[in-house]
């Protein structure tokens, strides 16, 4: 398997990793939560990760459970040129060890470009700090076709800018193999080879990716099941030889989320993340919705007479306090109708002024 998330990695990413370097974690979470016990580590006058919000909310949770601060802002206002000074304002404090984002974005669905990928890379190699790339939603920017092996255009990534990372990829969504538990951390050579003297608190090794296998990842799970590696690996096998497309499989979110967004736009709700610097925000596994008169907690709240899910965007980090986020992935078109009434249901109860 670590041979094939190598492989994995050099056709869609266009990056070479040692595939000693390429670890099967229980689900990306796990690879997340030894990264931050890991490399928030590294250095002894350093309080821990930036997150450039909006998030994944557990991955805040597991730092908290670490006893780790950290720091972080919804970056929807400082997209392009405007983030490098908004990062430097946070790295220049001599704190951060590590900044976290997710690309596509979790909850938001905006997707980084090759500038400010560029800009997170160099802030990076300037302030000694490692980026956590979080690729869950791995080729699901579906304005562009990441399909195709060892073929442009590759999933973007800061790895094309600095060599200071480590990546997470989940297969749960993009091979759509959710509830095994497993996931890939792909560590950078650099990265791994890296020494941090002050590991040396609660590792045997100073060496960071053998603290980070044989200290934090075998402490925490000893590895990961060796049925779901077997499987991942056939997977990864038949994707990297072109057998199987990944992307094709996973479209269905995409379209799903047109109609989805059709049917609370046509009953008064509004789109919370609508741009993505002035383009079109691309439709795929999440979107983010508002009711006018209404907070995110009220329109929670309100939600659930209805029989309707979703999570407040407060709690991603988002700014967008009023907003929530909808996920695509578990309803089912033959569920449609039943959304779109409860939805008219909803609007009829809830007239706007």
């Amino acid at each position: 398997v670590k041979q094939e998330i190598a492989r994995f990695v050099k056709l869609f990413l266009n990056i070479d990793v040692d595939p000693e370097h390429c670890l099967p974690t229980v689900g990306s979470m796990l690879g997340g939560f030894a990264c931050f016990m890991t490399i928030n580590r590294m250095y002894a006058d350093r309080e821990g990760t930036l997150f450039i919000d909006p998030g994944f909310p557990v991955q805040k949770q597991q730092c908290r459970v670490l006893g780790q601060s950290f720091m972080s802002f919804d970056v929807y206002n400082y997209r392009g040129p405007k983030l490098r000074e908004k990062l430097l304002s946070y790295l220049k404090t001599g704190k951060v060890s590590s900044i976290l984002y997710s690309n596509p974005n979790n909850p938001s669905w905006i997707c980084f470009t090759e500038e400010e990928l560029k800009i997170v890379g160099e802030c990076a190699n300037e302030y000694d700090v490692v980026v956590i790339e979080d690729l869950a939603y791995f080729g699901m920017d579906f304005r562009k076709d990441y399909s195709h092996p060892g073929v442009p255009p590759y999933q973007p990534t800061v790895a094309h800018y600095t060599d200071q990372y480590a990546l997470l990829i989940s297969s749960s969504k993009a091979f759509s193999y959710a509830g095994e538990r497993i996931g890939m951390l792909v560590v950078s050579d650099a990265v791994w080879n890296k020494k941090a003297p002050d590991l040396k608190r609660f590792y045997a090794s100073d060496q960071v990716g053998m603290a980070l296998l044989f200290g934090t990842i075998y402490s925490l799970s000893s590895g990961t099941s060796h049925s779901a590696q077997y499987a991942l690996a056939a997977v990864l096998k038949a994707v990297n030889d072109g057998k199987l497309n990944f992307v094709n499989e996973v479209r269905e979110y995409g379209e799903k989320a047109i109609i989805m967004k059709k049917m609370f736009t046509d009953n008064g709700f509004q789109i919370v993340y609508d741009q993505d610097l002035g383009q079109p925000l691309a439709d795929g596994f999440y979107f983010t919705v508002s009711y006018p008169g209404l907070s995110g907690d009220q329109l929670l709240r309100e939600f659930m007479y209805y029989g309707i899910s979703a999570i407040a965007l407060a709690t991603t980090g988002s700014e967008r306090t009023e907003g929530l986020r909808a996920c695509t992935s578990l309803i089912q078109r033959a569920e449609f109708p039943v959304l779109e009434k409860r939805l008219k249901q909803f609007h009829a109860d809830h007239p706007v002024a």
